[in-house]
Order: C-alpha cells, then sequence, then structure tokens
C-alpha cells in the first residue's frame, strides 16, 4: 500500500504577516495533484479518518493532496479569531499559496461543514483561479437572516457555539502562553447562559467573544451583515457547488437558498448548470438517520448513500475531468420522510410543486392538545378568534427540531406532546387522513392576529401525528411582529389592531400517511431556539428580566380573516 505522508503545522503566511497552521495529506512519491482545501475553528486535528461525510484518508489514496487548516486565531494558527469576516482574505491567500506548492497542480476543490461551509463560500466570492468546485455543507447563506437570526428573533444556537466551543478554547489558547484567563470566572454553562437576562452578559462571552455583542447589537439585517454573506456575492462565484443539508438542520433554509441563488445568480454559466443538492433526514451533528424517537431506517445514512464517494466523485469529474457522468445526473437528491425513501428530481422545489391552503378553524378553544382547533381545506365561516396570553418568562419549550442544545435527545425529530399541553400553544389538526398526502418543499404561514403589545413573536410549527398519538415534528418558523414588513425598517404594532403576518416555516420532505394526522401549532415562544420578546417593543437584547411584561394574543380565522398553512403538494 502507498505511504500517507502526513506534514503536521506547516505555517502558512497570510497578507498580513499572520502565519496558519496547515496539516497536509499526500501520497508519498506521487506526482503534483489537485488538493482538496478544508479550513476549520474546530481543531485541524480532528478532521479524522472514518469519517461517513467526508474520508480524507481515502480521498488521498484517490489521488488527492488534502491541506488542513486552522483558520486564524484558532488553535495552532496564529492572530485573532473575528468569526467569518476574516475568512474571505485568508481564504484566498490560502488558495493561492496552495496553488504553487510543488505537490499541488494548481487546481484546487474545498470541502467542509458548518463554519468550514462559510470558509469555502466567503472567498469563493473573489472568484480565486484555482478554485473549481466546493462541496459545502450544513452552512448558512446569509449571516443575518437564518444564521444569527431567523424572522427577526435571535436565534440562540450561535450562544451555545460561543460558550461550548469558543470561550474554552481561548481560555486554552491564553493559559498555554503562561498568561491568566482575562476574566476572574473560568467556567461558563451552555443552560445559565442561555437562560441569562440580558443575553451576553457573562464576563467571559465579554472578554474572549466580543464579536457576540455585536450580532446583538446589530438586531436588522443592516450592512454589517454583508461582508460574511454568501448571497451577497453570487453574482462573483463562478464554480459549481455540492450542497447538502438535513431537514433537522439549523441550517437547511440557508442550503436551499444557496442552491437556488447560485442557480439564479451564480457568476458563471458553468456554476449556474451545475448547481446540486442532497437533503438526507439529518440534524447539524448527526447524518446516521436515526434517533430516539424516530428511526429512518439502514438507508437513511450518510454511509448508506457513500456520501463520501459522492464527494470523490464530483471532484473526480470538477478537478480531474472524470467523464462521470455528474453533471447530467438530476441535481436534487432528497430523503422523504413517511416514505422513508431517497428520492431524485430535476430541481428545488420540485417542479411539480403544488400549493394549498389549509385553513385554521376552531370554536374560540384550539388551545392545548385537547383544543377544538382543525386544519381543512376548507375555508372559514364565521368563527370566533383563539385567545391565548403569551408571559416571556414562561416561555414554550423547544422540543427537537432544527437546533443544536445539549443533551442525547435534544435535536431532530422530536415528540411535541409536552409542549402541546401548554395552553399559550394553539393546536390545528386534520381528521385522520385516508389517503397519503405527500408535502415536499417550502411551507408559510398567514396568521390575522391582534396583540396587547406592541412587539412580539409568533411561531408556527408542522407536525405529523402518528396512529398512536405521537406528534412528531417536522419544521417551524417565527415571525418577530417589528419586522412583518422588512428586516432592514422595524415597526412597531398598535395594540388591539388587526394584522396579517406571513412566517416561514422553512421546509421539508414527508409523506403523511393513511391513518395520520397533519397537525400545526400557533405559539409566541420556542425556547431556547430563539431568545424570548419581552413584548415591550424596546432592545431586547438589553432589557431585564423585570421588564419583560405577559400579552394577550389574539388569533382570527373567520372569512374575512382566513388564517391559513400554505402546503407544498405532490401529486402523483
Amino acid at each position: 500500500m502507498t505511504t500517507i505522508l502526513i506534514e503536521k503545522n506547516v505555517m502558512v503566511p497570510m497578507r498580513d504577516g499572520v502565519r496558519l497552521a496547515t496539516d497536509i495529506y499526500r501520497l508519498e512519491g506521487a506526482p503534483p495533484t489537485p488538493v482538496l482545501v478544508v479550513r476549520t475553528p474546530y481543531n485541524k486535528d480532528h478532521i479524522l479518518a472514518g469519517d461517513d461525510v467526508f474520508n480524507i484518508f481515502r480521498a488521498v489514496q484517490a489521488g488527492y493532496t488534502v491541506a488542513a487548516q486552522d483558520v486564524r486565531g484558532r488553535y495552532a494558527s496564529e492572530g485573532k479569531f473575528t468569526p467569518h469576516v476574516q475568512e474571505t482574505d485568508d481564504g484566498v491567500d490560502m488558495f493561492s499559496w496552495t496553488a504553487v506548492q510543488s505537490w499541488s497542480n494548481g487546481i484546487l476543490g474545498t470541502f467542509g461543514g458548518s463554519y468550514l461551509g462559510c470558509t469555502q463560500w466567503l472567498p469563493a466570492r473573489e472568484n480565486p483561479p484555482a478554485l473549481r468546485a466546493m462541496a459545502p455543507a450544513i452552512t448558512f447563506s446569509d449571516s443575518y437572516e437564518g444564521c444569527a437570526y431567523q424572522g427577526g428573533a435571535k436565534v440562540l444556537h450561535d450562544l451555545r457555539w460561543v460558550v461550548a466551543n469558543i470561550v474554552p478554547a481561548e481560555i486554552e489558547r491564553h493559559i498555554a502562553r503562561g498568561q491568566q484567563p482575562l476574566a476572574s470566572e473560568t467556567r461558563l454553562d451552555v443552560d445559565g447562559a442561555l437562560n441569562e437576562l440580558p443575553l451576553a452578559t457573562h464576563p467571559l462571552i465579554r472578554e474572549y467573544a466580543p464579536f457576540y455583542l455585536d450580532w446583538l447589537a446589530h438586531p436588522t439585517a443592516d450592512d454589517y451583515w454583508l461582508p460574511a454573506s454568501p448571497q451577497a456575492g453570487y453574482e462573483q462565484i463562478g464554480v459549481p457547488a455540492l450542497n447538502i443539508s438535513g431537514w433537522y438542520d439549523i441550517f437547511l433554509w440557508s442550503t436551499c437558498q444557496n442552491y437556488k441563488g447560485m442557480k439564479e445568480r451564480g457568476g458563471a454559466e458553468v456554476a449556474r448548470r451545475n448547481q446540486r443538492l442532497i437533503i438526507g433526514p439529518w440534524t447539524h451533528m448527526n447524518f446516521s438517520g436515526s434517533f430516539p424517537e424516530r428511526e429512518f431506517g439502514a438507508g437513511a445514512s450518510s454511509a448508506a448513500i457513500d456520501l463520501a464517494g459522492i464527494h470523490l466523485r464530483w471532484f473526480d469529474h470538477w478537478l480531474k475531468d472524470v467523464d462521470n457522468g455528474v453533471d447530467e445526473e438530476p441535481p436534487v437528491m432528497i430523503f422523504v420522510m413517511g416514505i422513508d425513501q431517497w428520492r431524485t428530481d430535476a430541481d428545488w422545489p420540485l417542479p411539480d410543486t403544488r400549493y394549498r391552503p389549509y385553513y385554521l378553524h376552531s370554536g374560540g378553544q384550539a388551545n392545548t392538545l385537547h383544543g377544538d382547533g382543525l386544519l381543512s381545506a376548507e375555508p372559514p365561516g364565521d368563527e370566533p378568534p383563539d385567545v391565548y396570553l403569551y408571559n416571556p418568562l414562561r416561555p414554550a419549550p423547544t422540543v427537537g427540531g432544527q437546533v443544536i442544545l445539549p443533551g442525547g435527545n435534544a435535536m431532530g425529530p422530536r415528540d411535541q406532546r409536552e409542549v402541546e399541553w401548554r395552553d399559550d400553544v394553539l393546536v390545528y389538526s386534520t381528521p385522520v387522513l385516508d389517503r397519503p398526502v405527500e408535502v415536499i418543499g417550502p411551507i408559510e404561514l398567514h396568521l390575522f392576529v391582534a396583540s396587547s403589545a406592541r412587539d412580539t413573536d409568533f411561531t408556527g410549527k408542522l407536525v405529523d401525528v402518528y396512529p398512536d398519538g405521537r406528534a412528531i415534528i417536522l419544521t417551524e418558523g417565527i415571525l418577530r411582529a417589528r419586522y412583518r414588513h422588512s428586516f432592514t425598517e422595524p415597526e412597531l404594532l398598535k395594540p388591539g389592531e388587526l394584522y396579517e403576518l406571513r412566517l416561514n416555516l422553512w421546509t421539508t420532505a414527508n409523506v403523511f400517511l393513511p391513518g395520520h394526522r397533519i397537525r400545526l401549532e400557533v405559539s409566541s415562544s420556542n425556547f431556547p431556539r430563539f431568545d424570548r420578546n419581552s413584548n415591550t417593543g424596546g432592545d431586547i437584547a438589553s432589557e431585564t428580566a423585570d421588564q419583560y411584561q405577559p400579552a394577550i394574543h389574539r388569533i382570527f380565522h373567520d372569512a374575512a380573516h382566513p388564517s391559513h398553512l400554505v402546503l407544498p403538494i405532490i401529486e402523483r
């Protein structure tokens, strides 16, 4: 067997003189090869072989050199870590350096997920000449919407990221240099940080992750976010991309946006014609397709479809000019839940999608699982509104879904009945289905609402109800009411006035089987996936718990105000 050489901690100079530690994996005695670059804030030593998503040793044996780099300010690299914005110039410099090394033939590809995806998209906006193809997985399209914020509400997975990943590593770096920690406290609890009001007031966050305070200081989609947003530069990106995500990934919507945005706005014909999309029954951190409350079958995992091999076929075509048919295959590959099968198609959303309204009904008592809420294709008549009290100090809990939270069963498909017992959760269900209903694509919720508050949140959740009563979450969304018209120009509510809101519930692919029911939950909180709205109309990020106020909300569903869920129906 050919020997794989590993060169550790090669210090690659950036344009400002800072050096970034890089490990090189290559075959001994091989001629110059295409190079696959991965840049990570999570320690390049942890990018190991045996990964079912991408296997470095398998790639080297297939004729590639792999260059794995710690990004600026992380682990063995020099400099100060400032998320996202540093990755454009550093990525371009890394590509330029790699292209002229003796073991490189000057042709590059990139791979990696989450933050490792942004280290691909951001430098690609500069159209580096050596870059020929990318494989960004589970990553964002806009650093504001779908990343730091969603529907105008602050997502908190990034606070968990700061507490669990960034702060501990920064403390270790200081100690390794013989420096005392900058703050008197040296421990930070994730649950404590998520529950703290105001947010991010812990001294360790302020000392070691000051960038998070900047994120809180920019609650609108202003120009601050553009330098770190791939979507702001689609027109400058000229290479094919293999986009990968999961139905329960925190960046599911963003991955779909990258696929669609590059098809429409990519900077070259080869880029616009060669975007690919793979979505499995996966979370941000679990590609097995196996969860405590839902098992999707042996064929659901990344290993079962040989996702590592899919990567290599992709790079073989674009970096080695292998005529393997990659450019002629259907561009979309999705796992359809319910029937638990993989399917390929010609585009996303699927070309034969029909969008159907499902209307909310009740006698005014849709509160809780045992209320009288109904979901139906029939428009409403003369019906009273549903009413509930939202208390931000008693928020509805996050139970699974598209999140990253502590605990072994915190993410993905979870039973929602513990949430549906609450009187601040409205529940609308179809009758038991007598035929399958195939729902694949983006989902939108139209609500006619009135509130006693000047600002508040509204949430929606799509659920598959099983014959045994289990209510498994599929997807969900939120809208902060002040952003109902624009994420750049907030406008407060007038208490008691009626408004029409549109909530983006992201997307899913699920066949609701006979004997199941389609369910919608409506509420005003989903914590700690999102921060809590204080209901004051003020600066939520700076408010203390004693400033938070309860509010009364009304959801209207009558002939003049037909609140409804828009489902993407596939009729075969």
